[in-house]
């Protein structure tokens, strides 16, 4: 069980970090799904998964245009 779970972790922070999206409401979406995705695998809480996630995916396409 516990290979599962780091697979999935690995699996969803790879898709958050390949992915940024072209608008704004993508890259939130995008960024929502990997939080919510990272918050389920590790036990946390999804709200925030999700909050911080797309912030965070946000803030990064915006800071660095690579997207």
């Amino acid at each position: 069980m516990q290979i599962k779970r780091f697979t999935l972790l690995l699996l969803v922070a790879a898709t958050g970090l390949a992915a940024c999206g072209d608008t704004l409401p993508q890259q939130g979406l995008i960024g929502a799904g990997a939080g919510a995705g990272t918050a389920l695998v590790l036990g946390g809480s999804v709200g925030t998964g999700l909050v911080v996630g797309a912030a965070g995916n946000v803030a990064y396409c915006q800071a660095t245009k690579k997207c």
